[in-house]
């Protein structure tokens, strides 16, 4: 664990992108980083998500929703923090004290998807996916490095 880069994704509520971030990462990337997620505001774990994950192999269903406020209190450091809001939720966004290098990758938010469950199924994909393709670009250039 200490040779590998320490990543925290944050967002709003730990609900959605956070937790598939870092999903993607701790698998797609595990033998080089150690993810982990928070919110500003933990809520409760999004269901279009799990189900969406589940399509993909990931069972999140077990994940806990966690506050940015916990881990700084119980003095976490990472070498990486990732806000995942959206841009129109980007002045909520939270972020975590540290020397570790900020990054923002703005991805909707699955919750305020409208439409029906099908619809609202499609674009938690979509969400999904953008995700996952972001994770796979980070861990490549992050291996160039």
């Amino acid at each position: 664990m200490s040779n590998k880069k320490k990543v925290l994704f944050i967002c709003i509520h730990n609900s959605a992108r956070s937790q598939m971030a870092e999903t993607f990462l701790n698998d797609l990337g595990g033998e080089k980083f150690a993810a982990e997620s928070a919110g500003l505001e933990p809520g409760t774990l999004n269901p279009l998500v799990v189900q969406v994950m589940a399509e993909e192999g990931y069972d999140i269903s077990g994940n806990s929703t966690n506050s940015v406020f916990d881990f700084h209190k119980e003095k976490r450091s990472y070498d990486i923090v990732v806000a995942v809001c959206s841009k129109e939720a980007e002045e909520r966004c939270p972020i975590f004290p540290g020397t570790g290098e900020r990054l923002h990758w703005p991805f909707d938010d699955p919750s305020s998807t409208q439409g029906s469950q099908e619809e609202r199924l499609q674009a938690t994909r979509r969400i999904r996916d953008q995700i996952r393709a972001k994770i796979e670009e980070f861990i490549s250039e992050e291996f160039l490095r």
